[in-house]
């Protein structure tokens, strides 16, 4: 049976799902599909000139009223009560709409910024082999911009980022890593020295993958034993291409050579087990795992960075640092951008950002099918009275609205700074 169901605006009640067969600019609700929450709002639908709307029956509280039940109900409403209610509802979808611009502003400037600091990734690498003096000096560069921005902004967001080609994923996984091993340094209320040690450290912890031959981090079948052996030497030889660069801080080599190594002695190259860690690679460990498993090799399939999550906290208490990984999920949010999410509205999400101080209420770009993509909203979630109902995975959505949220296959971060602020 079908669960959406044409009816006649005068069979509407409260508790109904509806969605509205015009254009968003055309009604003044925030969304052309929503729940019902009160009377009001249905004699706003009729006095859109509509005739009929359709409601999902599924997501709706109630039925439909049959017909001869609407018929004979009796509505008393003020007309001055709708005429305010639709004059504050066409003022705050107004203000709204100029807050998602603002946002949309601000996504961009941060995409700008995301894309010059790859654009460095890229040069530093390339200089690395030939001119390391000069790579570790452009990383410094880098890093010191960060951790400023970081340092300077009270109002810290998340950003979801455009994913990386399959040939530049070192450089999106080497700054990924080092802008959330950064933001978990100033969580945990590290001084500005330890930050930017963080930060180079992680920027260059992949190093020893560029002695590594092409084909073998590109190969899609399972690793033979030789070969998987050769690739756990990689910390060691990011080592050793390093220590051509005497301005690389010795504080930082342990974070390249140790990024594998677990606190129980399971990890690798050397097994070193927690009194042989400090904690600059304690916290780059936590951050690698995670942003692995949501970019991984060519062997494993990307999880969700929800799942990723999860996943850690279930398989790895004994071998990560706990107030670390605890840091990680609490700023992250129970939802970290990237997340495909179904809101108690019923429509589906993608969340795109998280203020750190309320992780809670992350912001969302929401499917509406009545809304062109380009101009979907990206929803406060708090501002809206919404809330998010469950997680779930990309692959479940259906087809249309797939390819309008655009789930990232390969999830990168960036921070700004709060549009509010």
């Amino acid at each position: 049976m079908n669960k959406n169901r044409k009816v006649s605006v005068e069979q509407l009640q409260v508790g109904n799902f509806v969605r509205l067969p015009v254009s968003w600019k055309d009604h003044p609700f925030l969304f052309s599909s929503f729940r019902i929450k009160q009377q009001a709002q249905i004699e706003l639908i009729k006095k859109l000139g509509i005739s009929h709307v359709f409601v999902d029956l599924q997501r709706s509280d109630v039925s439909v009223l049959e017909e001869n039940e609407a018929n004979e109900q009796k509505v008393d409403i003020n007309q001055e009560d709708i005429e305010r209610l639709t004059k504050n509802m066409n003022k705050y979808k107004g203000e709204r709409i100029e807050v998602l611009k603002k946002m949309r502003r601000d996504l961009q400037k941060t995409e700008k910024e995301f894309d010059r600091s790859i654009a460095k990734m890229r040069n530093l690498v390339a200089k690395l082999r030939n001119r390391p003096l000069n790579a570790i000096d452009d990383a410094k560069e880098l890093i010191n911009d960060l951790s400023d921005q970081l340092l300077n902004s009270d109002n810290l967001v998340l950003h979801l980022m455009g994913e990386a080609k399959n040939d530049e994923t070192i450089y999106y996984h080497s700054l990924n890593v080092a802008v959330l091993s950064m933001l978990m340094a100033k969580e945990l209320g590290w001084t500005k020295e330890e930050i930017e040690l963080v930060g180079i450290g992680a920027l260059f912890h992949d190093t020893g993958k560029l002695k590594v031959p092409p084909q073998l981090l590109r190969k899609k079948t399972p690793l033979t034993a030789p070969e998987t052996n050769f690739l756990k030497q990689h910390p060691i030889m990011g080592a050793d291409l390093l220590k051509l660069a005497d301005n690389f801080p010795a504080a930082a080599m342990p974070i390249v050579t140790n990024h594998h190594e677990y606190l129980d002695g399971s990890g690798y190259p050397k097994g070193l087990k927690a009194e042989s860690l400090d904690k600059l690679c304690q916290l780059v460990t936590v951050v690698n795992l995670y942003d692995s498993l949501c970019h991984p090799d060519f062997q494993n399939k990307a999880r969700t960075p929800y799942a990723a999550l999860g996943h850690i906290f279930k398989n790895y208490k004994t071998k990560l640092n706990q107030e670390v990984t605890g840091k990680m999920i609490k700023m992250l949010g129970v939802y970290p951008p990237g997340s495909i999410v179904e809101l108690s509205s019923g429509q589906f999400a993608m969340v795109m950002s998280v203020n750190l101080d309320k992780i809670l209420f992350p912001r969302i770009l929401a499917y509406d099918a009545l809304v062109p993509k380009e101009q979907a909203p990206i929803v406060d979630l708090e501002a809206e009275g919404l809330s998010i109902v469950r997680c779930l995975p990309p692959a479940a959505l259906p087809e249309k609205i797939f390819k309008y949220l655009n789930p990232r296959e390969r999830v990168s971060y960036f921070f700004g700074s709060d549009s509010k602020s």
